[in-house]
């Protein structure tokens, strides 16, 4: 959310569908009176504690064991701590709702508290600046369970149409420690994690990274899978009646990727048709942005009971194959395009999380253009031009929680992906391409010249992007974000006509400067006005008409499209009234 894609590109974005549950499919209730969430495990992206600032998780060690019929879930987590600093405590996040069997550091009983979901565990000594420690949490209980995922967060406890059970977590707006103890926050990744997963045989246990084993003992499975620094959220749960399919992906930088999709029993000829979508939707990230991230690992996919989530190489699938207008998977394509936007590169907070949702919404028009032109691209742009909310500005320089942002009452809601998506392509048509994918290659991969094996994954936030522009163009651009992202209302090109001249200016938001230039169609002639100081002007005969912007280049401010959006607000009141 990634994750949460809302809104309403017909049939290639969400939030104006209802959640969806995939066909075929009984959810199972979730375990009576199930206890509220402390205000610290449902937010996600909280300040970091001096002690969480000063940890790094090298390795993340965290054996699962589900117990679909009763709903249960045991942990047992060993976190390889390395800190740069010295500490008393170690501090991690974890749901307090779960029953804690003991806790150890180095092997050694420690006095631990979490009276909030914030666990702090005593040292018995100081751990001084560089020094590491292992510790080791056992616990048990009945994971949160997602009412709507992946709108909130959980496991989601479900039954295959075999009757089998079919399990997966989604745990995005509120954060790892739903599930395992970790440090609840974007810049937090472990620099390794290792999952051993044991499920009832001869269920399928899929996760990230690459699977290291599998072994059956005594009516279980165990898998054993281990990835690269994925983000806290993506480490995820998926299990079912699972089969299969693979293949091996040449890349144009000469590596190879595994394909790989794991789908419920019964549904091969449809799988098989997505799987065939892999390979186009690869090449075009290749060819645009740069090298899959996570080659070396797969880019892999799994079938779930809830819509979607980008969890690093395996994202999870839950749109029933449905066909739409596009001529492609709109879900499979926008999660896969988190690998670059949300895994590879990650916000350092959620006020950035544009950063992660806005890119990734807008490889959708971008998709449509390369796979068939320019007609569909505007298209998709209308769409999400009609759903904007500018309630809230996009980035608020402040550090905001999961639910902060997403939450349009508080925060931006909608426009991280749309008006995030609108801006980028008005950045691209003001810089041009050439400049505009650099940027965004040097933002994903810390280079212009990323191959498979020269980057790893990073951080970064707004500015962080902004400066790369300034650097790319050798010009100040500050201005532009500023007025898109950084203000609620969107500019307004105001023109009036004075005898022989069409006189232009920008309305902003606080009057921020705006010096964007323009196009106008006048009479069968389309002239460039540079909006100097946010001022232009035209001649422009008196038979002559006018039209601003003529191909659409610039997101601006359309009173028409506000009309719209309330008349249609009255009339679906008044239809809910009766």
């Amino acid at each position: 959310m990634g994750w949460i894609f809302r809104g309403a590109i017909a049939a290639m974005l969400w939030a104006l569908l209802p959640p969806i549950q995939a066909k075929g499919v009984e959810r199972t209730d979730s375990p009576p009176e199930q206890p509220a969430l402390t205000a610290t495990t449902a937010a996600t992206g909280l300040p970091r504690t001096p002690e969480q600032l000063a940890s790094t998780i090298v390795r993340a060690d965290l054996s699962f064991k589900v117990y679909p019929a009763r709903q249960w879930l045991d942990g047992d987590a060993s976190l390889q701590l390395r800190v740069d600093r010295p500490v008393v405590q170690l501090v991690v996040d974890l749901d307090r709702n779960y029953a804690v069997e003991s806790v150890m550091v180095d092997g050694v009983p420690a006095r631990w508290s979490n009276p909030e979901g914030r666990m702090r565990i005593e040292l018995p000594q100081q751990l001084p600046a560089g020094g590491q420690a292992v510790l080791r949490i056992r616990y048990g209980g009945h994971p949160h369970v997602a009412k709507k995922a992946p709108w909130d967060g959980g496991i989601v406890w479900a039954t295959a149409s075999g009757g089998e059970p079919w399990v997966a977590t989604a745990v995005q707006g509120e954060g790892c420690d739903l599930l395992w103890p970790c440090i609840d926050h974007p810049m937090a990744k472990p620099l390794e994690v290792i999952e051993r997963v044991t499920v009832p045989a001869p269920l399928v246990a899929v996760g990230n990274g690459v699977q290291d084993s599998v072994r059956e003992h005594d009516g279980w499975r165990t898998y054993v899978w281990r990835a690269r620094m994925p983000d806290t959220y993506a480490v995820a749960l998926n299990i079912g009646p699972y089969e299969l399919l693979q293949a091996e992906y040449r890349s144009r930088y000469g590596n190879v990727i595994p394909l790989r999709y794991w789908y419920l029993k019964g549904n091969k000829a449809k799988a098989e048709g997505l799987f065939a979508e892999f390979a186009p939707m690869l090449d075009f990230f290749e060819e645009n942005i740069g090298p899959y991230p996570f080659a070396s690992e797969k880019m892999g996919v799994v079938e779930t009971p809830y819509l979607g989530m980008e969890h690093q190489t395996v994202n999870a699938y839950g749109n029933d194959y449905r066909k739409s207008e596009t001529g492609y998977d709109w879900l499979l394509q926008h999660e896969f395009a988190h690998e670059w936007f949300g895994n590879q590169l990650t916000n350092v907070d959620w006020d950035d999380f544009w950063l992660h949702e806005g890119f990734g919404t807008y490889m959708q028009p971008l998709y449509l253009q390369w796979l068939r032109g320019d007609m569909e691209y505007m298209a998709a742009l209308m769409k999400m031009r009609s759903v904007l909310m500018l309630r809230h500005p996009v980035v608020s320089d402040r550090p905001m929680t999961e639910k902060d942002v997403s939450d349009a009452s508080r925060g931006p809601g909608n426009d991280v992906y749309y008006k995030g998506a609108l801006t980028l392509h008005t950045l691209r048509n003001l810089i041009g391409d050439a400049a505009f994918f650099r940027a965004t290659r040097e933002l994903v991969y810390g280079t212009d010249a990323p191959r498979p094996g020269n980057f790893s994954p990073r951080f970064a936030s707004t500015d962080d992007f902004i400066g790369i522009v300034n650097r790319v163009t050798g010009k100040d651009y500050r201005w532009f974000f500023d007025v898109y992202l950084r203000s609620v209302r969107l500019p307004q090109l105001v023109a009036e006509r004075h005898g022989d001249t069409l006189v232009l200016r920008w309305r902003t938001e606080g009057d921020r400067p705006f010096p964007m230039p323009v196009q106008v169609r006048v009479g069968a002639r389309v002239v460039d006005v540079p909006m100097t100081n946010g001022h232009g002007e035209v001649a422009i005969a008196a038979d002559e008409s006018f039209t601003l912007d003529p191909h659409s280049r610039v997101l601006r401010d359309l009173p028409y499209m506000a009309d719209y959006q309330r008349d249609k607000a009255e009339r679906e009141r008044a239809a809910g009234a009766h």
